[in-house]
């Protein structure tokens, strides 16, 4: 299944939705599929800062366990609670519900630097 290309993507498979000056962002499906069942996520705090290029979380499957990283810096204004209760819908729905944070972007030119969806598809075919 290939990436949306509404958004924009790191080498680390994060995907990066803006929304106005804010960015949604989550797993890809290559994701989920090389780590297979999730079973817990470690997520900052809203009001957390996060960097471009830094760790801010991990993820745990039966597989592994995954540092999760930010293609943006600025702050978390959401951070996805019902994966906290149930990791699981990552699984479900990388792309949708399985969302992790939401970051208020200190500078919005720094999604430049990410793979666009087509880039990400030509070098990660699901």
């Amino acid at each position: 299944m290939p990436a949306p290309t509404d958004r924009r993507y790191t080498n680390s498979h994060e995907w990066h939705r803006t929304e106005g000056d804010t960015v949604t962002i989550g797993l890809t499906q290559f994701a989920i599929d090389e780590l297979t069942d999730i079973t817990y996520v470690d997520l900052p705090a809203s009001g957390a800062t996060v960097t471009a290029g830094q760790s801010f979380g991990e993820i745990e499957s039966v597989k592994a366990t995954s540092d999760l990283y930010t293609g943006v810096s600025g702050t978390v204004v959401a951070v996805n609670e019902a994966l906290l209760d149930d990791p699981a819908v990552i699984n479900e729905d990388p792309h949708g519900a399985g969302w992790l944070i939401r970051v208020q972007m200190d500078d919005p030119t720094q999604l430049d630097e990410l793979l666009d969806g087509e880039a990400y598809n030509a070098k990660y075919p699901g």
